[in-house]
């Protein structure tokens, strides 16, 4: 094992710096150096220049947040940083993707991702670099999300010599929409990846926390939309009639019965009913009625066997009431989303290089959670991780969550996420060629 490998592995898997009773000079003397290695990478994050300029990043794109697949200025400012830090790169990627490379070691190569997109979303939060295009903002840190890849970018390229492989960073589109990632997969950027490492910055925990968890750890998300088709006619005489919204009315129920009944209690899944329409006349029987909804599982298994079962009983309700169905399933809209599922091992050496950074106190297992990511459609190509990072912090009035006119970062947390990506990036092929069997 060369000089440099072990000093990686040291940085993993020694608990601190300075908690060790070996004796021998070469124990001590890896040990410093494992040290060393991780204040070169916190000192790199949080020097002053670095901190500044992610800040200016974050706010340049804030200032201007584009929805998915618009996000051409987005893009050009990632391009703009990476020519000035001397990493190449490729574009367009699935529209606006951007995708990176430092270091020139054999596969497997380690990716990081990082989404651009923001939401149609009102800012309300008046500051300084508030939103300058009018309903559009940055409200689910995503700009935040940029600014810390950069800032890895900058970091992994000043200690590049230390890389035994190849970092792929991945600036994708259309995370919001669903479908970005898997544009980005169609396009081969994880030729080679054998893991792949993202994060999201949220208001659930106080700022500097990491948590996640092994396993299932996001729902998978479908939505649904069905259309009954009847025969109308005169409510008054309703045998004259084949009734689409009593069929609608029925299947809502029915639809019910899926989770409460049909489903393993300690299994936990989703299914509402969330729009219905038919016609506004009082005494008319429509010809047809809608409706549909979202549903939600956190095992592959489950979240496919309940978008069967949810056609399965709208056409057999239909049916019941002399009706025919349409169910819709896939579409473009809502695309569905699979369950994001942590690699176990990759978690594990996340969870350790983060303990390095923000130390073990700010670590937490997160419960499960039923929002969704489409990080997700790596994670079924690759192995990898999936974590959150705190960003609660009342000072700086981020208290709000995702999505909220109101969602703020605290931007003092912008070097941690810099840092976990790169520490991340330096320490898993180490990891995998001595903990693995690949």
């Amino acid at each position: 094992m060369d000089h440099q490998r072990l000093i990686l592995l040291l940085f993993l898997f020694l608990p601190t710096c300075f908690s060790f009773s070996f004796q021998t000079p070469s124990n001590n003397e890896f040990s410093n150096q494992s040290c060393s290695l991780k204040q070169q990478i916190l000192e790199l994050a949080n020097s002053p220049s670095t901190v500044k300029w992610m800040k200016r990043i974050r706010r340049e794109i804030h200032e201007y947040p584009e929805l998915a697949y618009e996000e051409f200025r987005t893009s050009a400012i990632i391009r703009r940083e990476l020519d000035l830090l001397g990493v190449p790169y490729k574009w367009p990627v699935a529209g606006t993707g951007v995708v990176a490379k430092i270091g020139s070691g054999p596969p497997p190569f380690v990716a990081l991702r990082a989404d651009m997109d923001a939401l149609p979303i009102q800012e309300m939060v008046d500051w300084e670099y508030k939103s300058k295009v009018d309903g559009k903002m940055h409200a689910c840190a995503h700009d935040a999300h940029v600014a810390v890849l950069l800032g890895a970018a900058k970091i992994l390229q000043e200690m590049k010599d230390l890389l035994q492989t190849t970092v792929v960073l991945i600036f994708q589109p259309a995370e919001e929409r669903g479908t970005g990632a898997k544009d980005m997969i169609e396009e081969k950027v994880l030729e080679d990846v054998g893991a792949i490492f993202a994060l999201h910055y949220g208001a659930e925990y106080p700022s500097g926390v990491v948590a996640s968890r092994p396993g299932e750890f996001l729902a998978g998300c479908g939505s649904f939309k069905a259309k009954i088709h009847g025969k109308g006619g005169l409510a008054g005489v309703p045998q004259h009639c084949f009734d689409p919204v009593l069929a609608a009315s029925t299947s809502v129920i029915s639809l019910q019965s899926i989770v409460s009944r049909e489903a393993d209690p300690l299994d936990s899944q989703v299914l509402s009913v969330a729009m219905i329409h038919a016609e506004s006349a009082h005494d008319i029987i429509p010809d047809s009625a809608t409706f549909g909804g979202t549903y939600r599982a956190f095992s592959k298994k489950s979240f496919y066997e309940l978008r069967k079962r949810i056609e399965e009983v709208i056409k057999g309700q239909a049916e019941v009431h002399r009706c025919s169905a349409e169910v819709e399933l896939f579409g473009n809209e809502h695309p569905t989303i699979p369950p994001t599922t942590n690699d176990v091992r990759i978690y594990e050496l996340v969870q350790q290089v983060s303990s390095k950074i923000v130390g073990e106190d700010n670590i937490e297992l997160a419960p499960l959670s039923t929002g969704s990511e489409d990080f997700a459609f790596y994670l079924e190509k690759v192995p990898g991780t999936f974590i959150l990072i705190g960003n609660q912090n009342e000072k700086s009035g981020s208290r709000y969550p995702a999505h909220s006119p109101y969602f703020f970062i605290d931007e003092d947390v912008l070097p941690i996420g810099a840092a976990i990506h790169a520490a991340f990036a330096l320490s898993y092929h180490s990891y995998s060629t001595n903990s693995y069997s690949l």
